[in-house]
């Protein structure tokens, strides 16, 4: 399987470490497909935890080198949600999408700053206050340009109470004879002050901020790229599988696997006390898996262990002492 880019341990801890639970029952907004949140909740000073968020979401879509990504909503769908949700009258939402349909970065948040109606609305000013600072510390995470500051998105009106991002890939990349995937947003989030407070019986108010990963769609892009490209669409990183064509071998199995395991090796077998030799031989190969060390009777009183790979179908005999360095050695060159 190829590197799809290494993800800082943040990143890896913020995506992969979510697999280990269930999956929320339902998404809210534009992601809606299987996904993991990642989510800080707390009282802490004005946009820190938010850029942090913002920070996260552009490691994770960065690292996993998807193509370029844009937090951006059409203005058509945020008429709607105001005039036909929300009961605004037609000429209302009208004045809105004059503000709706910019977009930009911190420049844009100074350019509002100097609009003589939003200036004399007092929570204007605090939300373009908060969004200026909230630029600051996107620069300095080295995140800014990333960033688009969009009018236009209107995610969860009834539920999300500051800040709000969704992230679309602007292109995926394709080769000769690839197809762009076109499969809308890709992570999204925001702050929620107001949520955990619906649920608790004093209605002690909890911020929250958080992302969610559309995981599946990720899952799916990097998928249909591979199969494209021809390449094998590995489920698993094991590196070597331990067989036995014997009965009655398992303590033999547990010994070498566990040699395996202590040297570092990402090594599996069977949960069978005595599978057929054919279907562990099967396994490999429908799940990619490229080296097969085989021990048997005649193995293990000859103190050798066989190396087979799952490629050409090829089988070595080594001295069993021999083994992990040769393992090694093969996947150092792989």
């Amino acid at each position: 399987m190829p590197l799809l880019g290494l993800l800082p341990r943040r990143a890896w801890a913020a995506l992969l470490s979510q697999l280990l639970r269930p999956p929320c029952a339902s998404c809210t907004g534009a992601v809606r497909c299987q996904s993991q949140d990642f989510d800080i909740a707390g009282q802490f000073d004005p946009m820190i935890p938010d850029a942090e968020c913002l920070k996260i979401m552009c490691e994770i879509l960065s690292g996993l080198q998807l193509g370029d990504f844009l937090i951006k909503m059409a203005w058509k769908d945020v008429r709607h949600e105001m005039v036909a949700k929300k009961g605004l009258a037609p000429e209302v939402a009208d004045r809105i999408g004059d503000y709706v349909q910019c977009h930009g970065g911190v420049s844009l948040v100074e350019q509002m700053f100097q609009d003589p109606r939003l200036s004399q609305n007092k929570q204007a000013l605090e939300g373009l206050e908060d969004l200026k600072l909230l630029f600051e510390y996107l620069t300095l995470f080295g995140i800014a340009e990333k960033i688009s500051f969009d009018l236009s998105l209107a995610r969860g009106l009834d539920y999300y109470t500051g800040v709000i991002y969704e992230a679309v890939l602007l292109q995926t990349p394709t080769q000769a004879g690839e197809e762009p995937l076109n499969v809308g947003s890709v992570a999204a989030g925001g702050r929620y002050d107001g949520l955990v407070g619906m649920f608790d019986p004093k209605g002690h108010k909890v911020p929250c901020v958080g992302l969610s990963i559309g995981v599946e769609r990720i899952f799916y892009i990097v998928e249909q790229r591979m199969k494209t490209k021809g390449e094998k669409v590995r489920t698993t990183e094991t590196q070597v599988f331990v067989a036995t064509p014997q009965k009655n071998f398992l303590q033999e199995r547990l010994k070498l696997i566990t040699e395996l395991w202590d040297a570092g090796i990402k090594a599996e077998m069977l949960y069978k006390n005595n599978p057929k030799l054919l279907t562990q031989l099967h396994y490999c190969e429908s799940t990619g898996i490229p080296l097969v060390v085989i021990i048997g009777e005649q193995e293990l009183k000859e103190g050798i262990i066989k190396i087979r790979s799952v490629a050409s179908r090829e089988e070595v005999a080594i001295k069993r002492e021999n083994l992990v360095a040769e393992i090694q050695k093969r996947l150092s060159e792989s």
